[in-house]
C-alpha cells in the first residue's frame, strides 16, 4: 500500500473568533483539497480538525498515512504518548474533548505517523494550508459548530 501525506493547517481571527481549516490529501500523482471556515472557534481547534478531516477523507481502513502539521498541540499527544492517557480518563479536563474524541476514533482506523514542520519555513504544501485556511475566514458564509458554541442546532 502507498503512502498517503496529508498537510493540515488552521487558523483563527482571535481566540476565539472566526476560523478555518485547510487540508492537502496526496496519494501518487492525486491531490485534493478540503477547506471550511466557522463563525466562532479557536486555532488549536481548527489546527485538530484539520487532522480529523483528512483522517475522515480516506477511503480505506488500514491505510498509511503521514500527517505534517506545524501544530505541537496536535503532534506532541500522540509522539509523546499522552493520547493514550487521555483517552483512559475519557478526555477529563482537556480542552476540546469533543475533536479529541473525534480524533481517536479515525486516528485508530489507520496507521499514521504524525510529523512536526515548522510554520511559514518554506514547506510549500504547509504554507497552501496556511494561506487556505486564512483564506476560508474571509468566506461570506462561515459554518457554525453548534457544541463549541453551546447553541442548539436547528432541527
Amino acid at each position: 500500500m502507498s503512502l498517503i501525506s496529508l498537510y493540515t493547517d488552521g487558523a483563527s481571527s482571535g481566540n476565539p473568533g472566526p476560523g478555518g481549516y485547510a487540508v492537502v490529501l496526496k496519494y501518487k500523482h492525486y491531490r485534493k483539497e478540503f477547506y471550511q471556515g466557522f463563525r466562532k472557534t479557536t486555532n488549536n481547534r481548527m489546527e485538530l480538525l484539520a487532522v480529523i478531516v483528512g483522517l475522515e477523507a480516506l477511503k480505506k481502513v488500514g491505510s498509511q498515512v503521514i500527517i505534517y502539521s506545524d501544530s505541537k498541540y496536535v503532534v506532541d499527544p500522540i509522539n509523546k504518548g499522552w493520547l493514550l492517557s487521555w483517552v483512559k480518563k475519557k478526555f477529563k479536563g482537556k480542552k476540546n474533548p469533543d475533536l479529541w474524541e473525534r480524533f481517536w476514533q479515525v486516528y485508530q482506523q489507520h496507521q499514521v505517523t504524525l510529523q512536526w514542520v515548522k510554520g511559514h519555513a518554506g514547506n510549500a504544501e504547509n504554507e497552501h494550508c496556511d494561506k487556505v485556511a486564512v483564506k476560508s475566514i474571509k468566506n461570506k458564509t462561515l459554518a457554525i459548530y453548534y457544541a463549541y458554541e453551546k447553541i442548539q442546532c436547528p432541527a
